[in-house]
Protein backbone atom coordinates (compact mmCIF):
# COMPACT_ATOMS: atom_id res chain seq x y z
CA UNK A 1 0.00 0.00 0.00
CA UNK A 2 1.64 3.83 -1.16
CA UNK A 3 2.25 6.07 1.54
CA UNK A 4 -0.37 8.66 2.19
CA UNK A 5 1.00 11.91 1.17
CA UNK A 6 -0.60 15.15 2.23
CA UNK A 7 0.02 18.40 0.19
CA UNK A 8 2.27 20.87 2.83
CA UNK A 9 0.18 23.64 2.60
CA UNK A 10 -3.78 21.61 3.27
CA UNK A 11 -3.40 22.42 6.71
CA UNK A 12 -1.60 25.66 6.76
CA UNK A 13 -5.01 27.21 7.70
CA UNK A 14 -5.58 25.60 11.59
CA UNK A 15 -2.70 27.81 12.67
CA UNK A 16 -0.68 31.32 12.55
CA UNK A 17 -2.29 34.43 13.90
CA UNK A 18 -5.53 34.56 11.41
CA UNK A 19 -6.02 31.20 12.09
CA UNK A 20 -9.24 31.50 13.56
CA UNK A 21 -10.75 33.57 10.57
CA UNK A 22 -8.96 31.40 8.22
CA UNK A 23 -11.14 28.53 9.61
CA UNK A 24 -14.14 30.27 9.94
CA UNK A 25 -14.16 31.91 6.48
CA UNK A 26 -14.41 27.66 5.74
CA UNK A 27 -16.55 27.02 8.09
CA UNK A 28 -19.10 29.63 5.86
CA UNK A 29 -18.04 28.12 2.44
CA UNK A 30 -18.83 24.35 4.24
CA UNK A 31 -22.09 25.85 5.60
CA UNK A 32 -23.00 27.15 1.59
CA UNK A 33 -22.52 23.94 0.50
CA UNK A 34 -24.62 22.11 2.74
CA UNK A 35 -27.09 24.55 0.99
CA UNK A 36 -26.32 24.18 -2.29
CA UNK A 37 -24.66 27.60 -2.42
CA UNK A 38 -21.21 27.22 -4.53
CA UNK A 39 -20.03 30.09 -5.32
CA UNK A 40 -19.52 33.41 -2.81
CA UNK A 41 -18.58 37.12 -3.50
CA UNK A 42 -17.43 39.16 -0.92
CA UNK A 43 -20.55 40.44 0.86
CA UNK A 44 -21.71 36.57 0.53
CA UNK A 45 -19.04 35.63 2.48
CA UNK A 46 -19.18 38.55 5.07
CA UNK A 47 -22.95 37.39 5.65
CA UNK A 48 -22.11 33.75 6.40
CA UNK A 49 -19.06 34.69 8.41
CA UNK A 50 -21.81 36.28 10.29
CA UNK A 51 -24.17 33.09 10.34
CA UNK A 52 -21.42 30.96 11.46
CA UNK A 53 -21.11 33.28 14.68
CA UNK A 54 -17.92 35.46 13.57
CA UNK A 55 -19.13 38.18 15.35
CA UNK A 56 -15.74 40.54 15.02
CA UNK A 57 -15.73 43.19 12.89
CA UNK A 58 -13.34 42.87 9.80
CA UNK A 59 -13.03 45.42 6.80
CA UNK A 60 -12.80 44.40 3.04
CA UNK A 61 -9.46 44.52 2.67
CA UNK A 62 -8.84 41.94 5.69
CA UNK A 63 -11.54 39.49 4.41
CA UNK A 64 -10.08 40.52 0.50
CA UNK A 65 -6.53 39.29 1.90
CA UNK A 66 -7.50 36.07 3.99
CA UNK A 67 -9.60 35.11 1.02
CA UNK A 68 -6.28 35.47 -1.15
CA UNK A 69 -4.31 33.65 1.30
CA UNK A 70 -6.62 30.89 0.99
CA UNK A 71 -6.67 30.61 -2.66
CA UNK A 72 -2.80 30.57 -2.37
CA UNK A 73 -2.91 27.04 -0.67
CA UNK A 74 -5.34 25.62 -3.28
CA UNK A 75 -8.27 25.31 -1.10
CA UNK A 76 -10.42 28.67 -2.11
CA UNK A 77 -10.80 29.45 -6.20
CA UNK A 78 -11.81 32.71 -7.53
CA UNK A 79 -13.22 33.26 -11.13
CA UNK A 80 -14.98 36.17 -12.41
CA UNK A 81 -19.16 36.77 -12.84
CA UNK A 82 -19.80 37.44 -16.41
CA UNK A 83 -23.22 36.13 -15.80
CA UNK A 84 -24.60 40.01 -14.00
CA UNK A 85 -25.20 43.38 -15.12
CA UNK A 86 -23.47 45.79 -13.09
CA UNK A 87 -24.19 49.25 -12.51
CA UNK A 88 -21.79 50.82 -11.08
CA UNK A 89 -18.03 50.49 -11.32
CA UNK A 90 -18.37 50.12 -7.12
CA UNK A 91 -21.05 47.43 -7.72
CA UNK A 92 -18.50 45.84 -10.31
CA UNK A 93 -15.74 45.90 -8.11
CA UNK A 94 -17.61 43.61 -4.90
CA UNK A 95 -19.58 41.47 -6.68
CA UNK A 96 -17.33 40.53 -9.92
CA UNK A 97 -15.33 38.24 -8.38
CA UNK A 98 -16.74 34.84 -7.01
CA UNK A 99 -15.52 32.38 -4.88
CA UNK A 100 -15.83 28.62 -4.46
CA UNK A 101 -14.28 25.80 -2.64
CA UNK A 102 -11.46 23.38 -4.41
CA UNK A 103 -11.23 19.94 -3.80
CA UNK A 104 -8.35 20.20 -1.74
CA UNK A 105 -10.34 23.02 0.00
CA UNK A 106 -13.10 20.82 0.86
CA UNK A 107 -10.98 17.85 2.03
CA UNK A 108 -9.08 20.02 4.36
CA UNK A 109 -12.33 20.94 6.05
CA UNK A 110 -13.58 17.67 6.35
CA UNK A 111 -10.31 16.53 8.04
CA UNK A 112 -10.89 19.07 10.58
CA UNK A 113 -14.53 18.82 11.15
CA UNK A 114 -13.97 14.57 11.25
CA UNK A 115 -10.77 15.75 13.43
CA UNK A 116 -13.33 17.54 15.84
CA UNK A 117 -15.99 15.02 16.09
CA UNK A 118 -13.53 12.11 16.96
CA UNK A 119 -12.27 14.28 19.59
CA UNK A 120 -15.60 14.28 21.11
CA UNK A 121 -16.96 10.90 20.51
CA UNK A 122 -17.44 8.20 22.54
CA UNK A 123 -16.82 4.34 20.80
CA UNK A 124 -18.49 2.20 21.84
CA UNK A 125 -19.53 -1.81 21.05
CA UNK A 126 -23.15 -1.89 19.73
CA UNK A 127 -24.26 -5.54 19.19
CA UNK A 128 -27.13 -3.76 17.09
CA UNK A 129 -24.43 -2.74 14.19
CA UNK A 130 -23.69 -6.64 14.25
CA UNK A 131 -27.06 -7.17 13.73
CA UNK A 132 -27.87 -4.37 10.93
CA UNK A 133 -24.71 -6.21 9.19
CA UNK A 134 -26.23 -9.62 9.35
CA UNK A 135 -29.50 -8.30 8.59
CA UNK A 136 -28.15 -6.36 5.48
CA UNK A 137 -26.02 -9.32 4.42
CA UNK A 138 -29.65 -10.96 4.55
CA UNK A 139 -30.71 -9.15 2.44
CA UNK A 140 -28.33 -8.87 -0.16
CA UNK A 141 -28.81 -12.27 -0.61
CA UNK A 142 -32.57 -12.86 -1.38
CA UNK A 143 -31.86 -9.81 -3.87
CA UNK A 144 -29.87 -11.49 -5.33
CA UNK A 145 -32.46 -13.71 -5.96
CA UNK A 146 -35.26 -12.55 -7.17
CA UNK A 147 -34.70 -8.37 -6.61
CA UNK A 148 -33.53 -5.44 -8.65
CA UNK A 149 -29.96 -3.70 -9.08
CA UNK A 150 -31.17 -0.80 -7.65
CA UNK A 151 -32.33 -2.72 -4.28
CA UNK A 152 -28.84 -4.11 -4.39
CA UNK A 153 -26.90 -0.97 -4.73
CA UNK A 154 -29.03 0.53 -1.49
CA UNK A 155 -28.42 -2.75 0.71
CA UNK A 156 -24.53 -2.75 -0.77
CA UNK A 157 -24.09 0.61 0.37
CA UNK A 158 -26.33 0.00 4.18
CA UNK A 159 -23.88 -2.47 4.54
CA UNK A 160 -21.08 -0.47 4.18
CA UNK A 161 -22.48 2.21 6.18
CA UNK A 162 -22.87 -0.50 8.87
CA UNK A 163 -19.42 -1.73 8.70
CA UNK A 164 -17.37 1.58 8.91
CA UNK A 165 -20.14 2.66 11.95
CA UNK A 166 -18.31 -0.91 13.81
CA UNK A 167 -14.93 -0.25 12.85
CA UNK A 168 -14.46 3.45 13.76
CA UNK A 169 -16.78 2.93 17.37
CA UNK A 170 -14.30 -0.19 18.08
CA UNK A 171 -11.46 1.65 17.18
CA UNK A 172 -12.63 4.36 19.36
CA UNK A 173 -14.18 2.27 22.20
CA UNK A 174 -10.71 0.08 21.98
CA UNK A 175 -8.63 3.07 22.71
CA UNK A 176 -10.97 4.41 25.87
CA UNK A 177 -10.55 1.34 26.69
CA UNK A 178 -6.51 1.12 26.86
CA UNK A 179 -6.44 4.30 28.27
CA UNK A 180 -9.11 3.65 31.29
CA UNK A 181 -6.80 0.72 31.59
CA UNK A 182 -3.74 2.98 32.64
CA UNK A 183 -5.27 5.43 34.22
CA UNK A 184 -4.83 6.20 37.81
CA UNK A 185 -7.97 8.01 38.97
CA UNK A 186 -7.94 10.47 41.72
CA UNK A 187 -11.09 9.76 42.61
CA UNK A 188 -11.42 6.42 43.93
CA UNK A 189 -15.06 5.74 44.14
CA UNK A 190 -15.54 7.23 40.67
CA UNK A 191 -12.66 5.30 39.32
CA UNK A 192 -14.44 1.98 40.96
CA UNK A 193 -17.99 2.94 39.72
CA UNK A 194 -16.39 3.31 35.41
CA UNK A 195 -14.37 0.00 35.78
CA UNK A 196 -17.52 -1.59 37.08
CA UNK A 197 -19.81 -0.92 34.89
CA UNK A 198 -17.10 -1.27 31.95
CA UNK A 199 -17.08 -4.78 33.17
CA UNK A 200 -21.00 -4.89 33.03
CA UNK A 201 -20.95 -3.81 29.45
CA UNK A 202 -17.98 -6.16 28.14
CA UNK A 203 -20.19 -9.19 29.49
CA UNK A 204 -23.15 -8.10 27.77
CA UNK A 205 -21.77 -7.51 25.00
CA UNK A 206 -19.42 -11.03 25.01
CA UNK A 207 -22.97 -12.40 25.73
CA UNK A 208 -24.12 -13.60 22.07
CA UNK A 209 -21.22 -12.28 20.18
CA UNK A 210 -20.18 -15.99 18.94
CA UNK A 211 -23.67 -16.25 17.66
CA UNK A 212 -23.69 -12.94 15.48
CA UNK A 213 -19.95 -13.42 14.00
CA UNK A 214 -21.22 -17.23 13.05
CA UNK A 215 -24.76 -15.74 11.45
CA UNK A 216 -22.24 -13.23 9.29
CA UNK A 217 -20.16 -15.25 8.29
CA UNK A 218 -22.48 -17.65 6.70
CA UNK A 219 -24.13 -15.35 4.63
CA UNK A 220 -21.26 -13.58 3.49
CA UNK A 221 -20.50 -17.34 2.06
CA UNK A 222 -24.09 -17.86 0.94
CA UNK A 223 -22.87 -14.34 -1.23
CA UNK A 224 -19.72 -15.38 -2.35
CA UNK A 225 -21.11 -18.28 -3.66
CA UNK A 226 -23.96 -16.46 -5.78
CA UNK A 227 -20.70 -14.22 -6.95
CA UNK A 228 -19.57 -11.04 -5.32
CA UNK A 229 -18.28 -9.50 -8.59
CA UNK A 230 -21.76 -10.71 -10.18
CA UNK A 231 -23.52 -8.42 -7.20
CA UNK A 232 -21.04 -5.51 -7.49
CA UNK A 233 -21.63 -5.35 -11.23
CA UNK A 234 -25.70 -5.16 -10.51
CA UNK A 235 -25.10 -2.52 -8.04
CA UNK A 236 -22.88 -0.29 -9.97
CA UNK A 237 -25.81 -0.88 -12.39
CA UNK A 238 -28.53 0.21 -9.87
CA UNK A 239 -25.88 2.95 -8.93
CA UNK A 240 -26.93 4.83 -11.93
CA UNK A 241 -23.79 7.19 -11.80
CA UNK A 242 -23.30 10.56 -14.20
CA UNK A 243 -20.50 11.05 -16.07
CA UNK A 244 -18.95 14.33 -15.29
CA UNK A 245 -16.00 13.65 -16.33
CA UNK A 246 -13.98 12.53 -19.41
CA UNK A 247 -13.47 9.04 -17.55
CA UNK A 248 -15.60 6.58 -16.33
CA UNK A 249 -16.32 6.50 -12.88
CA UNK A 250 -17.51 2.82 -13.07
CA UNK A 251 -13.94 1.25 -12.41
CA UNK A 252 -13.34 3.31 -9.75
CA UNK A 253 -16.42 2.83 -8.21
CA UNK A 254 -15.98 -1.14 -7.87
CA UNK A 255 -12.46 -0.90 -6.66
CA UNK A 256 -13.63 0.90 -3.99
CA UNK A 257 -16.34 -2.01 -3.76
CA UNK A 258 -14.08 -4.61 -3.53
CA UNK A 259 -12.01 -2.88 -0.65
CA UNK A 260 -14.98 -2.48 1.55
CA UNK A 261 -16.07 -6.00 0.77
CA UNK A 262 -12.53 -7.35 1.47
CA UNK A 263 -12.20 -5.51 4.85
CA UNK A 264 -15.79 -7.23 5.53
CA UNK A 265 -14.28 -10.73 5.37
CA UNK A 266 -10.94 -9.38 7.23
CA UNK A 267 -13.58 -9.35 9.85
CA UNK A 268 -15.97 -11.76 9.84
CA UNK A 269 -14.26 -14.51 7.38
CA UNK A 270 -10.89 -13.86 6.05
CA UNK A 271 -10.11 -15.65 2.71
CA UNK A 272 -6.66 -16.71 3.63
CA UNK A 273 -8.01 -18.48 6.89
CA UNK A 274 -6.64 -16.25 9.05
CA UNK A 275 -7.89 -15.30 12.57
CA UNK A 276 -10.80 -13.09 11.88
CA UNK A 277 -10.55 -9.37 13.32
CA UNK A 278 -13.86 -9.63 15.29
CA UNK A 279 -12.11 -12.59 17.48
CA UNK A 280 -9.18 -10.23 18.37
CA UNK A 281 -12.08 -7.92 19.36
CA UNK A 282 -13.62 -11.27 21.85
CA UNK A 283 -9.62 -11.92 23.14
CA UNK A 284 -9.06 -8.11 24.05
CA UNK A 285 -12.56 -7.95 25.63
CA UNK A 286 -11.79 -10.81 27.78
CA UNK A 287 -8.99 -9.58 28.70
CA UNK A 288 -9.70 -6.07 29.65
CA UNK A 289 -12.60 -7.73 31.59
CA UNK A 290 -9.36 -9.83 33.74
CA UNK A 291 -7.30 -7.03 33.96
CA UNK A 292 -10.51 -4.16 34.99
CA UNK A 293 -11.47 -6.96 37.93
CA UNK A 294 -7.79 -7.19 39.08
CA UNK A 295 -7.50 -3.50 39.38
CA UNK A 296 -10.58 -3.28 41.02
CA UNK A 297 -9.60 -5.58 43.38
CA UNK A 298 -6.34 -3.71 44.01
CA UNK A 299 -8.58 -0.59 44.26
CA UNK A 300 -10.25 -2.21 47.39
CA UNK A 301 -7.50 -3.38 49.04
CA UNK A 302 -6.20 0.26 49.00
CA UNK A 303 -9.12 1.51 50.90
CA UNK A 304 -8.95 -0.76 53.68
CA UNK A 305 -7.27 0.83 56.77
CA UNK A 306 -3.35 -0.05 57.19
CA UNK A 307 -2.79 -1.94 60.34
CA UNK A 308 0.22 -2.61 62.69
CA UNK A 309 0.92 -3.57 66.24
CA UNK A 310 3.18 -0.56 66.70
CA UNK A 311 -0.01 2.25 66.17
CA UNK A 312 -2.82 -0.41 67.47
CA UNK A 313 -0.67 -0.14 71.35
CA UNK A 314 -0.09 3.39 70.47
CA UNK A 315 -3.94 3.87 70.40
CA UNK A 316 -4.31 1.45 73.30
CA UNK A 317 -1.71 3.35 75.38
CA UNK A 318 -4.18 6.98 74.55
CA UNK A 319 -7.53 5.25 75.80
CA UNK A 320 -6.17 4.37 79.33
CA UNK A 321 -5.17 7.80 79.68
CA UNK A 322 -8.53 8.79 78.79
CA UNK A 323 -10.68 6.38 80.83
CA UNK A 324 -11.51 7.67 84.55
CA UNK A 325 -12.47 4.81 86.51
CA UNK A 326 -10.50 1.65 87.91
CA UNK A 327 -13.20 -1.04 87.21
CA UNK A 328 -13.42 0.65 83.47
CA UNK A 329 -9.10 0.00 83.12
CA UNK A 330 -9.40 -3.60 84.46
CA UNK A 331 -12.52 -4.19 81.91
CA UNK A 332 -10.20 -2.98 79.01
CA UNK A 333 -7.58 -4.66 79.96
CA UNK A 334 -9.33 -7.75 80.16
CA UNK A 335 -11.12 -7.06 76.72
CA UNK A 336 -7.33 -6.11 74.48
CA UNK A 337 -5.72 -8.86 76.30
CA UNK A 338 -8.16 -11.77 77.18
CA UNK A 339 -6.17 -12.57 80.54
CA UNK A 340 -9.30 -14.26 82.04
CA UNK A 341 -9.72 -17.46 83.39
CA UNK A 342 -8.47 -20.25 81.48
CA UNK A 343 -11.65 -21.87 79.34
CA UNK A 344 -10.25 -25.24 80.32
CA UNK A 345 -10.64 -24.78 84.17
CA UNK A 346 -13.41 -27.09 84.71
CA UNK A 347 -11.78 -29.68 83.31
CA UNK A 348 -11.45 -32.98 85.23
CA UNK A 349 -8.74 -36.03 85.69
CA UNK A 350 -9.82 -38.97 84.15
CA UNK A 351 -10.41 -40.78 88.02
CA UNK A 352 -11.56 -37.67 90.41
CA UNK A 353 -11.25 -39.91 93.38
CA UNK A 354 -7.33 -39.97 92.93
CA UNK A 355 -6.64 -36.21 92.93
CA UNK A 356 -8.24 -34.29 96.32
CA UNK A 357 -10.64 -31.43 95.09
CA UNK A 358 -8.35 -29.41 97.81
CA UNK A 359 -5.13 -30.15 95.88
CA UNK A 360 -3.20 -27.19 94.35
CA UNK A 361 -3.34 -26.93 90.59
CA UNK A 362 0.58 -27.06 90.97
CA UNK A 363 0.85 -30.46 92.76
CA UNK A 364 -2.15 -32.04 90.62
CA UNK A 365 -1.07 -34.05 87.55
CA UNK A 366 -1.78 -31.96 84.18
CA UNK A 367 -5.02 -32.54 82.14
CA UNK A 368 -5.21 -33.22 78.75
CA UNK A 369 -7.11 -30.14 77.05
CA UNK A 370 -8.65 -31.03 73.25
CA UNK A 371 -7.10 -28.29 70.46
CA UNK A 372 -10.60 -28.19 69.21
CA UNK A 373 -11.25 -25.97 72.59
CA UNK A 374 -8.69 -23.43 71.67
CA UNK A 375 -10.38 -22.44 67.88
CA UNK A 376 -14.01 -23.29 68.89
CA UNK A 377 -14.98 -23.12 72.66
CA UNK A 378 -16.09 -26.80 73.01
CA UNK A 379 -13.87 -30.27 73.12
CA UNK A 380 -15.14 -33.33 71.43
CA UNK A 381 -17.92 -35.68 71.58
CA UNK A 382 -17.69 -39.33 70.88
CA UNK A 383 -20.21 -40.87 69.66
CA UNK A 384 -20.99 -43.76 67.93
CA UNK A 385 -20.41 -43.50 64.02
CA UNK A 386 -22.86 -43.78 61.60
CA UNK A 387 -23.83 -45.90 59.09
CA UNK A 388 -23.18 -45.86 55.96
CA UNK A 389 -25.72 -45.44 53.33
CA UNK A 390 -27.09 -48.30 51.16
CA UNK A 391 -26.87 -46.27 47.77
CA UNK A 392 -27.37 -49.41 45.29
CA UNK A 393 -31.25 -49.07 45.51
CA UNK A 394 -31.03 -45.52 44.45
CA UNK A 395 -28.75 -46.18 41.64
CA UNK A 396 -30.56 -48.48 40.23
CA UNK A 397 -34.13 -47.12 40.48
CA UNK A 398 -31.96 -43.82 38.24
CA UNK A 399 -30.46 -46.35 35.86
CA UNK A 400 -34.11 -47.61 35.39
CA UNK A 401 -35.70 -44.23 34.85
CA UNK A 402 -33.10 -43.28 32.64
CA UNK A 403 -33.57 -46.03 30.25
CA UNK A 404 -37.16 -45.13 30.45
CA UNK A 405 -36.47 -41.57 29.49
CA UNK A 406 -34.65 -43.05 26.52
CA UNK A 407 -36.99 -45.41 25.22
CA UNK A 408 -39.62 -42.69 25.28
CA UNK A 409 -37.22 -40.50 23.38
CA UNK A 410 -36.72 -43.06 20.85
CA UNK A 411 -40.53 -43.54 20.55
CA UNK A 412 -40.91 -39.95 20.04
CA UNK A 413 -38.68 -39.87 17.25
CA UNK A 414 -39.94 -43.11 15.94
CA UNK A 415 -43.13 -41.30 16.11
CA UNK A 416 -42.01 -38.53 14.37
CA UNK A 417 -40.15 -39.90 11.65
CA UNK A 418 -41.90 -38.87 8.59
CA UNK A 419 -39.26 -40.59 5.64
CA UNK A 420 -39.85 -37.86 3.85
CA UNK A 421 -41.69 -34.66 2.91
CA UNK A 422 -45.38 -34.38 4.32
CA UNK A 423 -47.59 -31.84 5.65
CA UNK A 424 -47.92 -30.69 9.26
CA UNK A 425 -51.94 -31.18 8.52
CA UNK A 426 -51.18 -35.08 7.77
CA UNK A 427 -49.90 -35.76 11.53
CA UNK A 428 -52.49 -37.59 13.39
CA UNK A 429 -53.55 -37.05 16.92
CA UNK A 430 -50.69 -36.58 19.03
CA UNK A 431 -49.93 -37.14 22.49
CA UNK A 432 -48.51 -34.31 24.31
CA UNK A 433 -44.97 -35.64 25.02
CA UNK A 434 -44.53 -36.31 21.39
CA UNK A 435 -46.29 -33.01 20.32
CA UNK A 436 -43.36 -31.31 22.61
CA UNK A 437 -40.65 -33.24 20.52
CA UNK A 438 -42.32 -31.98 17.29
CA UNK A 439 -42.64 -28.37 19.00
CA UNK A 440 -38.92 -28.46 19.28
CA UNK A 441 -38.12 -29.23 15.85
CA UNK A 442 -40.57 -26.59 14.62
CA UNK A 443 -38.60 -23.74 16.66
CA UNK A 444 -35.06 -24.94 15.69
CA UNK A 445 -35.82 -25.00 11.97
CA UNK A 446 -37.64 -21.76 12.31
CA UNK A 447 -34.84 -20.04 14.14
CA UNK A 448 -32.32 -21.76 11.36
CA UNK A 449 -31.28 -19.21 8.25
CA UNK A 450 -33.22 -19.76 5.31
CA UNK A 451 -31.01 -22.22 2.22
CA UNK A 452 -30.77 -21.04 -1.48
CA UNK A 453 -34.38 -22.46 -1.99
CA UNK A 454 -35.99 -21.48 0.95
CA UNK A 455 -35.57 -24.74 2.75
CA UNK A 456 -34.81 -24.36 6.59
CA UNK A 457 -32.42 -26.89 8.46
CA UNK A 458 -31.68 -28.18 11.85
CA UNK A 459 -31.02 -30.74 13.77
CA UNK A 460 -31.41 -31.65 17.63
CA UNK A 461 -28.91 -30.98 19.99
CA UNK A 462 -27.16 -34.83 20.11
CA UNK A 463 -27.20 -34.57 16.14
CA UNK A 464 -29.46 -37.96 15.94
CA UNK A 465 -32.52 -36.21 14.22
CA UNK A 466 -32.73 -33.71 11.32
CA UNK A 467 -35.95 -31.85 10.53
CA UNK A 468 -36.12 -29.84 7.09
CA UNK A 469 -38.79 -27.48 6.84
CA UNK A 470 -40.35 -25.35 3.60
CA UNK A 471 -42.64 -22.88 3.39
CA UNK A 472 -46.21 -23.57 1.98
CA UNK A 473 -46.64 -21.74 -1.31
CA UNK A 474 -50.30 -22.58 -0.71
CA UNK A 475 -50.33 -20.17 2.59
CA UNK A 476 -52.90 -23.05 4.25
CA UNK A 477 -53.53 -23.50 7.75
CA UNK A 478 -52.75 -26.95 9.92
CA UNK A 479 -54.36 -27.66 13.32
CA UNK A 480 -52.80 -30.42 15.89
CA UNK A 481 -54.77 -32.21 18.38
CA UNK A 482 -53.42 -32.75 21.80
CA UNK A 483 -54.96 -34.05 24.73
CA UNK A 484 -54.56 -30.59 26.20
CA UNK A 485 -55.99 -28.50 23.16
CA UNK A 486 -55.14 -27.71 19.31
CA UNK A 487 -52.24 -25.87 17.86
CA UNK A 488 -53.04 -23.98 14.94
CA UNK A 489 -50.25 -22.79 12.56
CA UNK A 490 -48.90 -22.50 9.03
CA UNK A 491 -49.27 -25.88 7.27
CA UNK A 492 -45.61 -26.37 7.04
CA UNK A 493 -43.95 -29.08 4.31
CA UNK A 494 -42.07 -31.02 7.31
CA UNK A 495 -39.03 -33.93 6.64
CA UNK A 496 -38.05 -35.34 9.36
CA UNK A 497 -35.44 -38.20 9.87
CA UNK A 498 -32.39 -39.54 11.10
CA UNK A 499 -29.15 -37.20 10.36
CA UNK A 500 -26.92 -38.35 7.71
CA UNK A 501 -30.39 -40.48 6.33
CA UNK A 502 -30.82 -40.30 2.80
CA UNK A 503 -35.06 -39.20 2.30
CA UNK A 504 -37.60 -42.15 1.29
CA UNK A 505 -40.59 -41.06 0.27
CA UNK A 506 -43.40 -42.43 2.71
CA UNK A 507 -47.15 -42.06 2.85
CA UNK A 508 -48.61 -39.05 5.06
CA UNK A 509 -48.03 -39.52 8.85
CA UNK A 510 -44.89 -40.86 8.49
CA UNK A 511 -45.91 -44.38 8.04
CA UNK A 512 -44.59 -46.82 5.35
Amino acid sequence: MDPIRVPPEMFRFTSGDRAGLDVSILHAFGEANERLETALSLDDVRAWLRSTGWLEAIDDEELTKRLKQLCEWNLVDVVQNHSENYRTAGEYERRNLQYSFTRQGEAAFAGVVHAMSVLAATGALQTAVLDAIADRLGDLVRELERGTNRRIFTALLELEAHLEALRSNTKQFNGELQRLLRADGANLTTFHEVKASTVAYLQEFLANLEHRVHTIATRIQEIEDHGVGLMQLRALTGADLPQLTAGDPGPAWLAHRRAKWEGLRAWFLPADGAQPRVEQLHIVARKAIITLLQVLDRITESRRRASSAVSDFRELARWFTVVPAQDDLHRLWSTVFGLSSARHAHLAHSDPELISSTASWSDAPPVEVSPLLRTSGRTERFSRTGKVRDVAAVRAAREEQARAERAELEAAWDMLDTGGAVRLSSFGPLDHGVFERLLDLLGRALSAAPGRGGDRRSMTSDGRIEIVLRVPRDGSTATLTTPRGEFRGPDYEVEVRTAGQRPVRRTAGGRS
